[in-house]
């Protein structure tokens, strides 16, 4: 079963893939990377974080490694599927430091930040 959320669509223009469960993902931690007025940051990437990635985002002042329980947020490591902020994996994009992106997962929002040719170009490939 590959569960979609009904309203909105993803970056290809067709329904908006769960990004991920393990650990639940999303600014509404329902695991899919769907945003709203109260999402400052538009966690619409559905990516596989990499080391490199966490490295990239903690030096930029973002600890993605260490837990933070009162927010629910779960440690990361490599591997992990996780909804990111747009505007951060653009600046890590253009950095080289981009993750690679599921694009069936990744809300159509992601395009105010990152052309889909940039997306594209880090399609995670199973």
């Amino acid at each position: 079963m590959n569960p979609t959320h009904p309203i909105d669509k993803n970056v290809l223009g067709t329904p908006l893939q769960i990004a991920g469960t393990n650990p639940l993902t999303g600014f509404f931690r329902d695991g899919f990377c769907c945003t709203g007025p109260q999402d400052s940051g538009k966690h619409v990437v559905a990516a596989v974080v990499t080391d490199a990635f966490l490295a990239f985002t903690l030096a930029m002042g973002n600890d993605l490694i260490s837990a933070y329980p009162a927010g629910r947020f779960p440690s990361l490591k490599a591997g992990d599927r996780w909804c990111l902020c747009a505007a951060r994996w653009k600046e890590a994009f253009d950095a080289g430091f981009a993750p690679p992106v599921i694009l069936e997962a990744t809300h159509e929002k992601a395009l105010l930040y990152a052309t889909l040719e940039e997306l594209k170009a880090h399609e995670f490939k199973v």
